[in-house]
């Protein structure tokens, strides 16, 4: 586990967005990404009967929609000990295999920092 004091305040941020989508919306999972310029998207998990896609998978996808061309950081809030391939492979796809996914409980600490690669 990691101590969330001791990360970059950025990356605080960014945990702190997804734990808020989370709770606020009641999802299984809330994410965050910051794009090249610092803004930040977040979002929840969206399960309609027509599409699916995970917190993480909707965070990228709204920084696309909003025209970022790359990513710095992710984060998710989840009560798996991991994100998944898929997740890892949307943050990929807009940033690269080394952009930083934060993995992190319910309560905010982070588990595991892994790479998008």
């Amino acid at each position: 586990m990691t101590d969330s004091s001791a990360l970059d305040p950025e990356d605080r941020k960014i945990v702190t967005l997804a734990r808020s989508a989370r709770a606020r919306n009641g999802v299984p999972e809330g994410a965050a990404v910051r794009d090249e310029t610092g803004r930040t998207y977040v979002a929840g998990t969206v399960a309609l009967d027509s599409l699916k896609l995970s917190a993480l998978q909707t965070a990228v996808a709204m920084a696309v929609a909003s025209g970022a061309t790359s990513l710095e950081a992710a984060a998710v809030v989840t009560e798996a000990e991991t994100a998944s391939a898929q997740d890892r492979a949307a943050v990929r796809d807009l940033g690269s295999a080394g952009t930083p996914v934060l993995v992190a409980g319910p309560d905010g600490t982070v588990r595991v920092t892994l790479t998008a690669g």
